[in-house]
């Protein structure tokens, strides 16, 4: 679609944020809270809403009172946003919004910017004209579970110490000026953990009678998955038949991960040496999880893992090691 010309909406892949250890700071950037949930494209074309997740995925069935909702908007418009699920002390839960049973309330979509705007271009406009338009002439057509993103209005420093007191996720800090680069992890939008947590892709695990005592997880280098992380918490017994069911077409005989196996178990006893790879099971790198963390080791292993949950928004060759920028 050429810029500002009129035509059909249609999806459009979200643009990535870079992570970073360090938040930038000043003017020329804006502070959103970063959203514990799943990313959503929102298209209303030809009189019909449609609902994708960050992959081109259909969310429609899965979240129909959001879909519903995007019937509400401009035609010919395309939005960005986050879904989220609040826990029960009303802070945002991946693992909530994952293992609900429906879509109705504490369900919430939350929408930070517009794409495509009644059949116009916008992506070359600026964040703050994509932002203005977005609460000026989307704003009012929205209908629950459908929110505005607020911008934090606040100095970087004092974002993250209001982020940090409340237990969220972190923030994301995008420049003013950025135009939207759809796909494109560019560097104009940057995301700062406050929480320690990543996706990792599962490389296998290791067996249990009813399943699986703990998850193998990795992330890419280039071509390369590096095994981080045996993974036992965060589990219940329900979650593990959930998790372990998904096992059934990914095993293969060869370990993917290209690191192992160690050769010793390291200080806390992370490692994967060559006598523990006997009893593992090897998968496909397929899955992505959500991981929570005390910190990595200096060998480059998580210390304290915990499971939160499957993502099936993401592609298992996109994950690397975040906080390295």
């Amino acid at each position: 679609m050429a810029d500002g010309a009129k035509a059909p909406a249609r999806f459009i892949e979200p643009m990535r944020c870079l992570p970073v250890q360090r938040l930038r700071k000043g003017p020329a950037s804006s502070y959103e809270l970063k959203f514990d949930g799943y990313r959503a494209i929102g298209v209303k074309s030809a009189g019909r809403a449609h609902l994708f997740s960050r992959n081109h995925k259909d969310f429609g069935k899965r979240f129909p009172t959001v879909a519903h909702a995007i019937e509400g908007l401009p035609d010919e418009t395309v939005i960005d946003g986050e879904i989220i699920a609040f826990d029960s002390d009303g802070r945002p839960s991946f693992n909530v919004l994952q293992n609900q049973l429906s879509d109705a309330p504490p369900l919430r979509f939350y929408i930070f910017d517009v794409m495509v705007l009644a059949g116009r271009n916008l992506m070359r406009l600026s964040l703050d004209e994509r932002r203005a338009l977005l609460f000026r002439r989307i704003g009012p057509h929205l209908r629950e579970p459908m929110l505005l993103s607020e911008p934090i209005e606040a100095p970087a420093d004092a974002a993250i110490e209001a982020v940090r007191d409340a237990r969220l996720e972190g923030i994301v800090a995008k420049r003013r000026d950025s135009v939207y680069e759809a796909g494109r992890r560019s560097g104009a939008w940057v995301k700062f953990r406050i929480n320690q947590g990543q996706e990792l892709v599962i490389g296998g695990y290791t067996p249990a009678p009813n399943g699986f005592d703990a998850l193998l997880v990795g992330y890419y280098e280039g071509a390369r998955l590096l095994y981080a992380a045996s993974v036992r918490a965060g589990f219940t017994p329900a979650l593990r038949k959930v998790v372990f069911a998904r096992f059934a077409s990914l095993g293969i005989d060869k370990c993917p991960f290209a690191n192992l196996p160690e050769a010793r178990k390291g200080r806390w006893g992370e490692g994967l040496t060559a006598e523990d790879m006997k009893h593992c099971r090897w998968l496909r790198p397929r899955l992505v999880a959500a991981i929570e963390f005390l910190e990595w080791t200096p060998a480059g292993h998580l210390r304290h893992a915990k499971f939160v949950g499957v993502r099936e928004d993401k592609k298992a060759r996109d994950v690397g090691r975040e906080g390295l920028a």
